[in-house]
């Protein structure tokens, strides 16, 4: 159910800013899958130290624009001020 909801508010976003994230072929979509979104989402590294979150490494222009289109509140997840590529 979760999943569905989130693909649902992606793809919803991506209709009402008119913008679309690369498929797995690397063409426009605006209707990509969650799965695809989490297979993007790969990589990503947190570094921590003592318990503290201190950044997040591996972050792209689409990982950017995907967390825009959820809103603020999952870019101030993913420390959007703060990133090193």
């Amino acid at each position: 159910m979760i999943y569905s909801i989130a693909q649902r508010t992606l793809r919803e976003a991506l209709l009402r800013e008119n913008q679309a994230i690369s498929d797995q072929t690397g063409k426009p979509t605006k209707k990509p899958t969650m799965r695809r979104v989490f297979q993007v989402f790969e990589g990503i590294t947190v570094l921590y130290e003592k318990e503290k979150r201190v950044m997040i490494m591996n972050l792209n222009d689409m990982h950017r624009k995907i967390l825009a289109l959820f809103g603020n509140r999952y870019e101030r997840i993913y420390c959007i001020n703060y990133i090193i590529s």
